[in-house]
């Protein structure tokens, strides 16, 4: 079984579920495709409204539904934290260069999201990301360097492209064999389906 998961790491909602999904598709014996994406590109296509242009009921909505699935993820959250938004670019292509060195990404993607939505921290920020990347023994010059390369921004492109093709509508998006579960709010039944 092949889940691609398609995310950004700007992303609350890709915070919450995070750690839930990795240890549903690792009890499920599936392999995960990490796939960061463009968000507004996505959106672009999928008719999504971005954050800033949303109504005052949907943004009020947004926190109650972000603290609810916090308290039953059991995860702490700063709902409104002092670097949101910011450019989750850099990070998005960290997480990329560090899949394509053959690295385990999973737990590095998890502190990047917790450093915006628990820790108060700027993911734009290089020195956010070199002191995750120190955390788990890698090599911050190497990998930043990589991430900027143009080979990684390309498949950055190819997964925001992907995404589109597949008809992602948002992130957090993980693909069971093509079919789509949008929203961390669907991993009970992503779960359900791999243990059919």
């Amino acid at each position: 079984m092949e889940i691609d998961y398609y995310f950004t790491s700007i992303s609350p909602f890709t915070y919450l579920g995070h750690s839930h999904f990795l240890k549903i598709a690792k009890e499920a014996g599936a392999q995960v495709n990490f796939k960061p994406v463009k968000l507004g590109e996505v959106f672009a296509e999928s008719g999504a409204t971005p954050l800033p242009q949303r109504p005052k009921s949907r943004l009020d909505y947004r926190l109650i539904e972000l603290g609810r699935w916090a308290k039953k993820r059991g995860l702490p959250i700063n709902k409104q934290p002092s670097f949101f938004p910011t450019s989750p670019v850099l990070a998005d292509k960290c997480i990329i260069a560090l899949q394509a060195s053959g690295a385990e990404a999973g737990a590095v993607i998890g502190q990047i999201l917790a450093a915006c939505w628990e820790h108060e921290k700027d993911i734009a920020d290089e020195s956010t990301l070199r002191e995750i990347l120190k955390a788990h023994n890698i090599d911050a010059d190497v990998l930043l360097a990589s991430a900027q390369s143009q080979a990684i921004e390309e498949i950055y492109t190819s997964n925001t492209n992907d995404a589109i093709n597949a008809g992602v509508l948002g992130a957090p998006s993980y693909l069971l064999n093509g079919e789509q579960f949008w929203g961390q709010d669907r991993l009970e039944l992503l779960e359900e389906t791999l243990k059919q």
